[in-house]
């Protein structure tokens, strides 16, 4: 596989073009096909191509030194990517408030503080708003780092019976097409696959806050005009413009919306701000991070394609599949659907994404099944961002090849495989708040 392979000389990373053996240690599968589109399992015929260089002005000049990095190339791979896939968001609204409506009731038989937030995004308090969740340690003595974690459904069903007194929130309904109370029809139905275990994140140190994706924009096609990027379109316009925000940059600036808040909340130590997301919201968290540099550290699951994968691979799922008509062109800037064809020549790869997040903490999540989201195109990604981080005076991926799964690399950039499928298994968690406790020092 032909990339260009960094040779590091003291703490700059230079680069050359060479050749990164293909020691990918995912099993080969038969080819299927999603969306009438081709896919590949064959690691021999995922291609060769030259990903663009991260630390190479437009102008062929080369960054070496942080100021550089900082004041023109970071800026220009940013608006590449913004312009490109994910699209411009607004600025902090003017109408943006916060309703603390639950302060510090005892919660998980004493062990926690909750309290409760709805954030309002525009005047109106019937439409445009987040609902946050938010545990902290009941012995702080201080302000303490938070995870904040973007969540796949309303805080109440999250949470299951653990705690009863969570606000009743809201989830999509597919035959009404908009959003319902998130009221369970049983017992056995709240919480599904989705239950939080806060206590293992308190139990470090950290506070935890909480959300629901979908009260910031529906994460179904044809929806747009019950989520936030309706409020944000000017008289006469219909959908936003091809280089304007998709639904994953509506995420991402809720999360952002949600930052603010947190800084102004006494409980939590604001420079020390984590966010989690898996699968879409693995990408969702890579791309708030990028945007918001209040983010101290990032944990992005199985974010595969769109996320930190590379996009040159033809291998698992591409950006063909992602914007096919009846998948996904919603989550992205409409100006991504050029890049369906072969990206070989696009200006910016996954690698670039990862590269914006830097010097901060960044854990990539995989795992050795889930060839759909790619995770050897993971690995390559943070192997090709590294140098960015190494200018900036931090370990990225040295090694040449992927680790055994369950044998993390837990440097400033990081990579996880677990042995099985998409998502994080119980036994990702130890080692992804071990990352962040290193990263963001926090004592165990």
């Amino acid at each position: 596989m032909n990339i260009r392979a960094p040779l590091f000389l003291g703490p700059v990373a230079i680069w050359c073009f060479g050749t990164l053996p293909a020691r990918a240690q995912i099993v080969d599968s038969p080819d299927g096909s999603v969306a009438d589109l081709p896919v590949n399992y064959t690691e021999a015929k995922s291609g060769t191509y030259t990903l663009p260089d991260p630390l190479k002005l437009a102008s062929g000049q080369a960054v070496t030194e942080a100021k550089t990095w900082f004041e023109k190339r970071r800026p220009e791979l940013f608006k590449l990517i913004e312009e490109n896939q994910f699209g411009r968001a607004p600025a902090r609204p003017a109408a943006l408030s916060f309703d603390v409506f639950d302060r510090d009731t005892s919660a998980f038989d004493g062990k926690a503080r909750r309290r409760q937030v709805t954030i309002y995004f525009t005047a109106s308090r019937t439409e445009h708003y987040v609902d946050v969740l938010l545990y902290v340690p009941a012995n702080a003595t201080g302000p303490v780092p938070v995870l904040l974690q973007f969540n796949w459904t309303a805080n109440n069903l999250a949470v299951a019976a653990a705690d009863p007194g969570v606000k009743v929130g809201r989830i999509w309904n597919a035959a009404e097409k908009q959003r319902v109370p998130a009221v369970p029809t049983n017992d056995s139905a709240r919480g599904v696959g989705r239950n939080l275990n806060v206590m293992r994140v308190l139990e470090r140190g950290f506070a935890l806050a909480v959300f629901n994706y979908i009260d910031i924009e529906p994460d179904v096609l044809d929806a747009n005009a019950q989520g936030i990027r309706a409020a944000s379109l000017q008289p006469g316009q219909k959908s936003p413009a091809p280089d304007e925000w998709g639904a994953i940059a509506a995420w991402s600036w809720g999360a952002s919306r949600i930052i603010d808040y947190l800084e102004t909340d006494p409980q939590i130590n604001a420079k020390r701000i984590a966010i989690m997301g898996v699968s879409r919201l693995g990408k969702a968290v890579l791309w708030a991070a990028a945007c918001d540099e209040r983010v101290a550290g990032v944990i992005a699951s199985c974010s595969g394609e769109g996320g930190a994968a590379l996009s040159r691979r033809n291998y698992g799922e591409t950006v063909a599949h992602l914007v096919a008509p009846t998948r996904y062109p919603y989550q992205f800037a409409r100006n991504y659907q050029k890049w369906a064809g072969p990206m070989i020549d696009a200006p910016f790869d996954a690698h670039l994404l990862v590269a914006l997040i830097a010097p901060r903490a960044v854990l990539l999540q995989t795992g050795t099944t889930d060839k759909w989201s790619d995770p050897y195109g993971e690995f390559l990604a943070a192997k090709a961002a590294t140098p960015v981080f190494a200018l900036l005076g931090k370990k990225g991926i040295e090694a040449d090849s992927l680790s055994a799964p369950g044998q993390p690399l837990l440097n400033t950039l990081g990579y996880l495989m677990h042995d099985g499928p998409h998502g994080m298994l119980p036994g990702d968690w130890p080692v992804c708040l071990d990352f962040l406790q290193l990263h963001l020092k926090v004592g165990r």
